[in-house]
């Protein structure tokens, strides 16, 4: 989760170490982040353990924290059988042939550059993809199951589902709340938050869930929502109040402001959009951006309107077989779904 969520840490499970950015060595893992990273699993874990004596509380902490809950266990199938549109087409004989180097992905009119800003207290990792169908930008959940509390690492979720660029999305996993509407698939319908409506004509929205459904939105053509925010850039300006906004969670509302590691997606254009994946939490190296920070980010990339992903230790970009930011945590960190572009 964000920050300051009360999420837990998870810790980095056979992981690949986060590969460099072409051309800019990758940053030692910073002990004294780590170390953070250990502690706070430690806490969360020793508090947990402490309730076991409390009974019924215990119970309930390990069920809402800890324990999976499968809703449903075969998406791939899932999906194979409800979802409302068709998966992006083979590509013919005559469209131009796949493109893969370092920095980008091409394959006929679907394409990704891949590219690194660094300044003395910053680094953060840019992916322009523009989309041949809107429906080339899918998502896909940890260990192909939905539900809660179940994890995976982006590298891992990419790996299973052929994708050439990945980033975290918006760790559905600790919630019950939200629309969440995948491939043309309707997974939850508990409207509680603002979100990011993703079309099949190509076209993307910020929108209130409580104001409508997930079957209205299935039927106006949406594909994938996201149910995470804020929104920070809407009609080519900064949203106000971005600076003291707190993200809404089962269990309360928490801050998620000051310098932090951060995931964002932007619309440049229909079929158009860029992600930002900043790294944060390592001294001398990079150490985040707060939400107007990265609103202005998304601004000078051309994003018109910009939506905040789960951050922290989740905040990942992975790219042709490899992670190629620092995660906070020294490693990557479990994550309930991805969005993703398969090659």
């Amino acid at each position: 989760m964000d920050p300051a969520s009360p999420a837990p840490d998870t810790a980095p499970h056979g992981a690949p170490t986060p590969a460099s950015a072409p051309g800019r060595a990758t940053p030692s893992p910073q002990p004294r982040r780590a170390r953070r990273s250990v502690t706070r699993r430690a806490f969360v874990t020793g508090g947990l353990a402490v309730l076991l004596t409390a009974g019924g509380s215990a119970a309930w902490a390990a069920n809402r924290f800890l324990v999976p809950h499968v809703e449903v266990s075969d998406v791939a199938a899932y999906e194979a059988e409800h979802s409302t549109a068709s998966a992006p087409a083979t590509a013919t004989p005559d469209a131009e042939p796949e493109t893969l180097t370092a920095t980008r992905f091409s394959d006929g009119s679907t394409s990704i550059d891949v590219s690194t800003v660094t300044t003395d207290t910053l680094t953060y990792y840019v992916a322009d993809v523009v989309l041949g169908d809107a429906t080339d930008l899918r998502s896909a959940f940890a260990n192909n199951q939905f539900g809660e509390n179940i994890t995976q690492t982006t590298s891992e979720i990419a790996a299973a589902n052929g994708a050439v660029f990945a980033v975290n999305g918006d760790y559905y996993g600790f919630r019950s709340t939200g629309i969440e509407i995948r491939n043309g698939v309707v997974y939850r319908d508990e409207g509680a938050r603002q979100g990011l409506a993703f079309y099949t004509d190509g076209h993307v929205e910020v929108y209130d869930e409580t104001q409508t459904t997930a079957a209205e939105l299935l039927a106006s053509g949406v594909w994938n929502t996201l149910s995470f925010g804020p929104a920070i850039v809407e009609g080519g300006q900064v949203v106000d109040g971005i600076d003291s906004v707190e993200i809404d969670t089962n269990i309360g509302n928490h801050s998620i402001q000051g310098d932090q590691p951060r995931t964002a997606v932007g619309v440049i254009d229909d079929n158009h959009l860029v992600f930002v994946v900043v790294d944060g939490r390592q001294e001398g190296y990079s150490e985040g951006v707060t939400l107007p920070e990265l609103a202005d980010i998304m601004l000078s990339l051309g994003a018109t309107t910009a939506y905040n992903l789960d951050g922290g230790g989740s905040s990942t970009m992975y790219f042709n077989g490899q992670v190629i930011n620092s995660p906070s945590n020294g490693g990557e960190r479990g994550t309930s779904d991805i969005l993703y572009v398969a090659a």
